[in-house]
């Protein structure tokens, strides 16, 4: 039997991203290239052409019809709010000193970076089968709190990659410890190319996804009951019907890339997209 972290509850506030207390930063500070996700390409640094004067955009109820289903994806974890309020204390990039936009923009992406690290140490937090490491989690959570609450220069100095590998070592024993009879080469796709893979209906309870290419797959009433899918690429595959109940890392970016429906079963801890249901 999967010992799992079963029905998560929802992530902590901070953890979710709130426009009405941000400046609009994603819809500034990153680029995107135009493509199926994006309507127009769009520099860095280049506030969209949707966005309005009060940070909010001007085709929210209407981002996928109008070619914008790369926005809908998106989740900053909370980091545009926590970059706009504590860390430039609620300046605007639109009215501070010169260089402090150049200055948010740096910094947004590095505490969106730790702000989804503390969505998998918050979600390990929650597996009963990692017990024994809970401890260590807890420190690592606590430490990458910290980093998150720095400044902009010790910010911008910070080594990204070598605190998430730190954090990837205790996540990797927590999903071994969550997937003790989850063994064997039917179970291991981690890094698995299934690109637009026929795997209706396919067993895959405690599988390790992790960063496996599920492009448009076809997962239609799979069982990923436990399974780690921490990094795995969703976009586009179909999972009416599956059951995620107590899938491990499961992000709500990959949830809203993906297809589903009434009938998708998911974790507590991420919501039922709006398209899965007509809605925009």
């Amino acid at each position: 039997m999967l010992n799992t972290m079963g029905e998560q509850g929802a992530a902590p506030a901070e953890l979710r991203g709130d426009c009405a207390r941000c400046y609009g930063l994603c819809c500034v500070a990153l680029p995107f290239a135009a493509s199926a996700d994006f309507a127009v390409d769009k520099a860095a640094g280049t506030p969209c052409r949707n966005l309005r004067a009060d940070s909010r955009c001007g085709i929210h109820t209407v981002l996928r019809r109008e070619g914008f289903s790369g926005c809908t994806v998106y989740d900053c974890f909370g980091a545009g709010q926590r970059v706009s309020r504590d860390t430039f204390g609620g300046q605007d990039w639109r009215t501070g000193p010169p260089g402090h936009a150049r200055s948010m923009f740096d910094v947004f992406p590095v505490v969106r970076q730790l702000h989804e690290l503390l969505w998998y140490l918050t979600e390990a937090l929650a597996v009963p089968a990692a017990r024994s490491l809970h401890a260590e989690l807890r420190g690592l959570r606590d430490d990458t709190e910290r980093l998150a609450a720095g400044t902009p220069a010790e910010l911008t100095a910070l080594d990204v990659p070598a605190h998430r590998q730190r954090v990837n070592v205790l996540l990797l024993r927590t999903s071994e410890l969550a997937r003790p009879d989850a063994r064997g080469r039917k179970k291991n796709r981690r890094h698995a190319d299934l690109l637009g893979a026929r795997l209706r209906g396919a067993d895959l309870r405690g599988a390790d996804l992790r960063g496996a290419c599920l492009i448009a797959a076809d997962l239609t009433g799979a069982d990923l009951r436990g399974a780690d899918l921490i990094g795995a690429d969703l976009r586009d595959a179909d999972l009416t019907d599956a059951d995620l109940t107590g899938a491990l890392f499961l992000t709500q970016p990959q949830v809203t890339a993906a297809r589903g429906g009434a009938g998708t079963r998911l974790p507590g801890a991420v919501e039922r997209p709006a398209h899965w249901t007509g809605r925009p």
